[in-house]
């Protein structure tokens, strides 16, 4: 397996993250399964083929589609070579782009075309070099950015805030908000509440540890992480991962994080 990753150009830095490239042309005829793992990050994902990602209800994935927030894994499985595009976004960027509330998109793979009229998959399926690619989804991004006229500012730095753990009552407190209307700034523009955002922050805070340690630390992971114990740790990392920690490292493979390659 083959994995790049593409900075934005500066005028899209506020919106996404970075652009990757994940693929695999081995000859393989059976089946690859992985596990979408939430991050708090939403993403426009295009799959180039050959084959394409089937969901765990048998469902193929769009070719060119907006991937919303989660709240639990997803099992997603292919059945041969493939390359997908893929571009991480900033947690409130489906708000600007799209002048849709970001829980709209909760839990879901939207094709694209669902949402806007545009050629941009024909585009794409006529160009081969990544770097065009990656200018056209780019050229998408800039052209409805500047269309719009969503005021980021606010939600963007109450995200920023929980994004280094503040605690909700001083996120509340800093932006001079009450709790309901922080908690309707965060679900208009990111899709969940900022307890939820919060939690699955941590839980990625954690497991950027996990990776990098062993499991003889667990009990200072889970304290270090304002757990109650390792217990409720665990529990947490089920949430969200299907899997106890141990499991975890052993069947899982991170080309690309938060989208580990699963070992069944």
């Amino acid at each position: 397996m083959f994995y790049q990753e593409f900075p934005p150009i500066k005028a899209l830095q506020d919106y996404i993250q970075y652009f990757w490239v994940l693929e695999d042309y081995t000859t393989n005829s059976s089946k690859t399964f992985f596990r979408v793992i939430p991050d708090g990050v939403p993403a426009l994902i295009y799959q180039e083929g050959p084959s394409l990602f089937y969901n765990k209800c048998g469902l193929v994935l769009p070719e060119l589609y907006i991937y919303g927030q989660s709240f639990r894994h997803i099992e997603n499985s292919i059945g041969g070579p493939f390359r997908i595009i893929g571009a991480y976004l900033q947690p409130t960027a489906l708000k600007t782009t799209f002048n849709i509330d970001a829980f709209e998109f909760n839990n879901q793979n939207i094709p694209l075309s669902d949402i806007v009229s545009n050629n941009i998959l024909e585009r794409l399926m006529n160009t081969s070099a990544i770097g065009e690619k990656i200018g056209i989804i780019s050229d998408f991004f800039q052209k409805r950015i500047q269309s719009g006229t969503i005021n980021l500012e606010k939600a963007n730095y109450a995200c920023n805030l929980l994004q280094k753990g503040i605690s909700l009552k001083d996120v509340q407190t800093e932006i001079g908000l009450s709790e309901r209307s922080l908690e309707r700034l965060i679900k208009q523009y990111v899709g969940m509440s900022p307890k939820m955002f919060s939690r699955i922050i941590r839980f990625q805070s954690g497991l950027n540890l996990l990776r990098k340690s062993d499991l003889h630390n667990l009990t200072t992971l889970a304290y270090e992480k304002n757990y109650f114990d390792q217990s409720h740790y665990i529990r947490e990392f089920k949430e969200f991962t299907g899997t106890t920690p141990k499991i975890f490292l052993l069947r899982s493979h991170e080309t690309l994080a938060n989208f580990p390659k699963w070992k069944l």
